[in-house]
């Protein structure tokens, strides 16, 4: 593995473009197969979902598919039954190697004066296309574009990726992987088949821990699994990066509100806010967002998750107040804007997450009359 970071790896598991499996999503992978097979390819896909739920891997998966057989006859003739492609195949090497003449791949690229990943993705990643698509293509004669994730297209990114769109090159296939579709242009949208991906569910979530040999046991999985929310890169995220204990730790701030424990405070926030501690402070934050969604989610009583931690469903009640849930949404989305002005101004983590406990105290306080 280089050691320039991906902005589309997540930590020290298998990249998408390694993995040979796709769990939990056959629907959609059938899809996109019987398209191909019926002589019906689409040249752009827009493969959309919630983070961590096999987009990626999906992306690959079609483009070793599509590079190795080429055409529908080929792949009748090699008996295909689906998208897979034995990993000791030429074509499946050389993705994995990422050497692979008929593939690019589009993402955030590296800073090298900033020594970090761009905030991101210029026009300039967008137009190494027009070289791309105007060579030859090898065996096959297909060229295989993805954009992971689209939706970091910065203005100029996605008006050129529209009129590369709007001429589409001939046995040219664009994959574009988005979170969040409502961002991309709607023009941009109109042009690609779209595809929705769904949340794993629970049996599929402790496939991908056990097929990624996590240390996890199987109570540590059932917790895990309700946390990541259908996300299978998020139950990896929280499985590596000690997520559970963390969870465990914020609850246990959260649950007296609007009491604070500010030593406890403090503490956390030294642990996850300081510099190096990008996973912990990730899974932090999406932790602390999706507590907040829960809680509003109890008070509306749509929230079916159970306790995660002995006695949080209640704490969660005893703040929503039964009404008003309108002060809890606000303050989520202000927590959730604090968090992104930060990451993109490099301001002091730690000061985020004091800001933010400090605004659910005054929330908090005012819903239960303290």
């Amino acid at each position: 593995m280089s050691d320039i970071p991906e902005s589309d790896r997540l930590g020290d598991f298998p990249h998408p473009r390694e993995v040979s499996t796709l769990i939990g999503q056959d629907e959609a992978e059938r899809a996109v197969f019987d398209a191909f097979m019926g002589g019906r390819m689409h040249h752009a896909w827009l493969l959309t979902g919630p983070k961590g739920i096999g987009k990626a891997t999906l992306a690959y998966r079609i483009a070793r598919f599509l590079l190795r057989y080429g055409e529908p006859e080929v792949a009748r003739a090699a008996r295909a039954h689906d998208l897979s492609v034995p990993g000791d195949d030429a074509v499946f090497r050389q993705i994995a190697a990422q050497s692979h003449p008929n593939l690019l791949v589009i993402r955030r690229p590296y800073d090298d004066k900033a020594k970090r990943l761009k905030t991101v993705i210029p026009v300039e990643e967008v137009r190494r296309t027009s070289n791309f698509f105007g060579m030859s293509a090898g065996a096959g004669g297909w060229r295989v574009a993805i954009v992971d994730a689209a939706d970091d297209m910065n203005v100029n990114a996605e008006n050129a990726l529209l009129k590369i769109l709007e001429e589409p090159p001939a046995r040219g296939l664009f994959i574009l992987v988005s979170h969040q579709p409502g961002r991309l242009l709607p023009t941009i949208r109109s042009r690609c088949r779209v595809l929705t991906l769904k949340p794993l569910d629970a049996p599929h979530i402790a496939d991908v821990l056990a097929a990624n040999e996590t240390r996890a046991n199987a109570e540590e999985r059932v917790a895990i699994g309700r946390l990541a929310e259908g996300s299978a890169g998020r139950a990896l995220t929280i499985a590596a990066g000690g997520g559970l204990d963390l969870y465990r730790e914020l609850v246990a701030l959260l649950m007296p509100l609007p009491r604070l424990n500010v030593k406890g405070i403090h503490a956390l926030a030294d642990k996850v806010g300081r510099r190096g501690a990008d996973e912990a402070y990730e899974t932090f934050t999406d932790l602390l967002s999706d507590w907040l969604q829960r809680l509003v989610r109890t008070g509306a009583g749509a929230d079916a998750t159970g306790d995660i931690v002995a006695g949080e469903g209640a704490a969660m009640a005893r703040l929503a107040g039964g009404t008003g849930l309108d002060r809890w949404v606000e303050v989520w989305e202000k927590i959730n804007q604090s968090v992104a002005r930060a990451e993109a101004l490099n301001t002091d983590r730690k000061l985020v997450i004091l800001n933010a406990f400090s605004m659910l105290e005054s929330v908090a306080g005012e819903r239960i009359g303290a």
